[in-house]
């Protein structure tokens, strides 16, 4: 367990490391709207909305619907199959729209230093419309979140690291392996209820065509609704 930890904050030590002359950077702000509960017993959903604005937080330049639908093998692991809608706008052209069917496996690891470590681990199968092939992406993340004050999670600090794979070459540019890493920092505040917001600063580094790299800085906002 903590070899584990003590590579999450590795990888988060090595995405702020300068980059390259040829990374190009954004300034970017996410929000993430997301409701999320039991429907009857061990059964359990997520649906979540997410606009993402870049070009320097001048338009939205992403827009993601996603929902799925859970069983809970164990109070540590539930296991999600689940799909998403993803709207790309193209300034004088057609927008790019993606589908993506998915299945998730999260698991809450344990509890060290006082913290929760957790994981989560999805397969991604995508189709894109200016493309024909189906593209396999695996994500993997792990997250961490520490109580600010003892015996009080009203305030937690939350660190989490993912990084995702692509398994295949497609006709509409995605290139199998290392895709991007997204790494987070920033603290989660407890609402009424079982409701969560977490804000933090996210740092997304792009594998692009031809050994190039994108770095967006993110201004991240989540809002959990749970029911």
């Amino acid at each position: 367990m903590r070899r584990i930890a003590l590579s999450l904050l590795a990888i988060l030590a090595l995405s702020a490391a300068p980059t390259r002359a040829a990374t190009s950077e954004d300034e970017q702000f996410w929000l993430n709207l997301t409701s999320m509960g039991s429907i009857k017993g061990d059964l359990v959903y997520f649906a979540e909305i997410q606009p993402r604005a870049g070009d320097g937080v001048s338009r939205i330049d992403q827009a993601l619907f996603r929902g799925a639908l859970g069983w809970k093998l164990s109070p540590a692991v539930t296991l999600y199959q689940g799909f998403a809608h993803v709207a790309v706008p193209v300034d004088g052209g057609q927008d790019v729209n993606e589908e993506r069917g998915f299945q998730q496996l999260n698991w809450t690891m344990g509890k060290p230093w006082g913290g929760e470590l957790s994981s989560r681990t999805r397969l991604e199968q995508r189709w894109r419309s200016d493309g024909d092939d189906m593209g396999w992406r695996l994500r993997e993340m792990l997250r961490y979140e520490k109580p600010l004050r003892t015996g009080s999670d009203a305030l937690n600090a939350l660190v989490y690291a993912e990084g995702f794979v692509a398994l295949n070459d497609t006709d509409w540019g995605a290139r199998g392996g290392f895709d991007q890493l997204r790494s987070f920092i920033g603290a989660e505040l407890g609402l009424p209820g079982a409701s969560t917001l977490e804000v933090g600063y996210l740092n997304q580094l792009i594998n692009q065509r031809g050994g190039r790299s994108r770095v967006n800085h993110v201004a991240a906002v989540t809002l959990f609704f749970r029911h």
